[in-house]
């Protein structure tokens, strides 16, 4: 696949310069179609029978598959879920947290792990890292993990900064369990999720699946709780008892029923992407923050993933609504006084000088 077809699969490439999967990924036209396709067959066909149920069950088989496929991980470690929230919050029920347990995060998460690191009960002791050089991030989380600390939880890449995250630097510095919010880094950049104990995974960003799909790897999943199983978690149960059987493997966690055109949008989704991926998305971030650095103050180190933050010299929020009017899609982020844009392996030279010239 060259990189003009890779770049034909996406539709609203014909219409703008889109640099925001951090947030979305762009539609290919094969998920449109898959997604409308299956529409169509339930439309007309019915959901219901054995046969609907059936290829509901394999549809999601085939995508735990291609999932795990993303993140190096075995298919019966992960789990399906809608959100890297709804991931997040599996790990943390499960873990059951006591009164003076502590968690060690850093000053550069998402809400998305922010709340339920809240909700935990846990206390949580926060790593300043967001301005510290990325070499020096992993010195400052372990200087906050005491004889209190259960877990260490944090982003595999910063979307705020861009900056990658010392995730396989904490993993073998420390015995503790470790739960990566991979929101920007499944899709985007190569992954193994065996550093983590827990990693989650947003299909709807870089992976530009559908709205509400995602992940969690679970590398052991024995080894915790199930506070809140769902119809898939289970393969029987006991009224009488009562109790039930859970699967064998990660799937005893997925959220629950993900709508079955869902499934077949990220099954398409997940074919489309080449096998030069990542290299281009590298390259391509690599040259934008070049470019910007030419102009403003980019706080996004080099060499990290495809995401590129800068402090623009107007107000950012002012700045992406001005660049969308012509036709350039970025992303400000609320309250840093920063501007995201987000490079993908369908990114093209074009689209960068469309940026430059709106800055």
């Amino acid at each position: 696949m060259t990189f003009d077809e890779a770049r034909a699969a996406y539709p609203v490439f014909r219409h703008v310069a889109y640099l925001n999967a951090g947030t979305f990924g762009p539609l290919a036209g094969a998920t449109r179609d898959a997604i409308v396709e299956r529409l169509r067959r339930d439309a007309e066909e019915g959901r219901t029978g054995k046969a609907y149920f059936e290829g509901m069950l394999a549809l999601r088989a085939s995508v735990r598959e291609r999932l795990a496929a993303v993140v190096g991980a075995p298919a019966d470690r992960v789990a399906l879920a809608g959100s890297t929230t709804e991931a997040v919050n599996v790990v943390l029920r499960g873990l059951a947290f006591s009164p003076g347990d502590e968690i060690v995060t850093t000053d550069t998460e998402h809400f998305g792990l922010i709340g339920g690191l809240v909700a935990s009960g846990a206390r949580i002791r926060v790593a300043r890292v967001r301005a510290l050089p990325t070499a020096a991030a992993a010195e400052e989380i372990l200087a906050l993990v005491g004889p209190r600390t259960r877990l260490l939880a944090l982003s595999h890449v910063s979307w705020q900064t861009g900056n990658l995250l010392p995730v396989r630097e904490l993993s073998e510095a420390t015995a503790l369990p470790l739960l990566v919010d991979g929101a920007q880094a499944a899709g985007a950049v190569p992954v193994d999720a065996s550093v983590a104990d827990f990693y989650t995974v947003s299909a709807q960003k870089w992976l530009c699946g559908p709205d509400a799909t995602g992940a969690l790897v679970v590398s052991d999943p024995d080894s915790l709780r199930l506070t809140a199983p769902t119809y898939f978690s289970q393969t029987a149960y006991d009224l009488e008892a009562p109790s039930f059987e859970p699967q064998a493997g990660a799937s005893r966690f997925d959220t629950g029923w993900i709508p079955v055109p869902s499934l077949a949008g990220l099954a398409a989704a997940l074919d489309v992407h080449p096998p030069w991926r990542y290299e281009r998305a590298a390259a391509t971030a690599a040259r934008c923050r070049e470019l910007l650095a030419e102009r403003v103050e980019v706080v996004t180190e080099p060499g990290q993933a495809t995401l590129v933050s800068f402090r623009p010299a107007e107000d950012a929020a002012a700045l992406a609504e001005r660049l969308a009017a012509r036709g350039v899609v970025i992303r400000d982020l609320p309250g840093t006084g920063l501007a995201r844009v987000s490079c993908g392996y369908w990114t093209s030279d074009e689209d960068l000088d469309r940026l430059l010239a709106g800055i």
